[in-house]
């Protein structure tokens, strides 16, 4: 089966384009090699797949050509130990830097007016 075919029915894309598209843009490794999205995936290769700022390292354990519910599609890999401490980790790094210093929320009408006010100050000049 084809690569971008199995990340599609596997779940890790919503779409098959966009499974094409992160392979060929190196954004996935079959077995430690970047590859094109024709290539045949079989079960006890390992993949790296970069989503984002999540990197998930897994095992094909099985192939299916349709996209079947999520329960399903976890079946057809593992995910190594290391992978999920490692995005748990960076997962909680994120959520402690954004506590921080960073704003979880949108600006209220009165911080949007200042900021409005500011933008205009800034265009005058």
């Amino acid at each position: 089966m084809r690569l971008d075919k199995w990340l599609w029915a596997a779940r890790f894309f919503k779409t098959r384009v966009l499974a094409t598209e992160a392979v060929a843009g190196g954004k996935v490794h079959v077995n430690g090699d970047r590859c094109k999205p024709a290539r045949k995936v079989h079960p006890g290769d390992r993949l790296t797949v970069q989503r984002g700022e999540e990197v998930f390292d897994v095992e094909v354990l099985g192939i299916n050509d349709k996209r079947r519910p999520a329960v399903e599609a976890q079946r057809l890999y593992a995910e190594t130990a290391e992978s999920v401490a490692r995005r748990e980790a960076e997962t909680e790094r994120r959520r402690q830097q954004r506590g921080e210093g960073g704003r979880a929320r949108r600006p209220d009408k009165r911080e949007r007016r200042h900021i409005r006010r500011f933008i205009r100050k800034e265009g005058e000049t």
